[in-house]
């Protein structure tokens, strides 16, 4: 919320069950990265899973970050088609094998740059079928994609200040807001 807050207006929804309108006047629902893991998605998204799959479905835009772009996937919501998420540290040629927070190497656009991963995912299917915005440097999967009114990244261009100072091995590397705009233009892309 804090790199998309001066250009969008928000609704926050929990895991408690929204009216069934509550949907009507949403341009995108946006789902973070998370606590816990994917096991907690039955508990966080029980009630209001389904509402969230009809949004999709009949034409909603959705950003999943991290754990929001997990639950795209075929054992979730399974809103993408012929692309799934597989986690990142598991794939060939990764250059990490462990799911503790780093600043990972990363192209966006073409442009290399480190971005701050926290056991993210990559997406792996028909690159045909999705338009490729990053790619992880290590083995080269995507990163962030935008297939139809879907946008899904792996990683965390949200991330702020506490986030890196949190880990002393990241202390500094801080990107000065400039992935907030690297998020505010792939959003903007998306519900174009």
């Amino acid at each position: 919320m804090q790199a998309l807050s001066p250009h969008y207006r928000f609704k926050i929804f929990t895991r408690h069950e929204v009216e069934r309108d509550f949907f009507d006047d949403v341009d995108c629902i946006a789902v973070p990265g998370g606590i816990g893991d994917a096991s907690s998605f039955g508990y966080l998204l029980r009630d209001n899973g389904t509402r969230i799959q009809d949004f999709v479905n009949n034409g909603g835009a959705y950003l999943g970050i991290c754990m929001g772009a997990y639950w795209a996937g075929s054992n979730y919501f399974n809103i993408l088609q012929d692309v799934d998420t597989e986690q990142y540290m598991c794939r060939p040629g990764t250059d990490t094998r462990r799911p503790h927070a780093k600043n990972i190497s990363i192209t966006w656009n073409n442009k290399p740059m480190n971005m701050f991963w926290y056991d993210g995912c990559s997406l792996v299917g028909d690159e045909l079928k999705f338009k490729t915005i990053a790619r992880y440097t290590g083995n080269n999967d995507p990163m962030a994609i935008v297939q139809g009114r879907i946008g899904l990244i792996g990683c965390h261009p949200e991330s702020t200040p506490h986030w890196y100072s949190s880990y002393s091995w990241m202390r500094g590397q801080y990107h000065n807001g400039q992935h907030h705009k690297l998020l505010l233009n792939f959003i903007n892309e998306l519900l174009l």
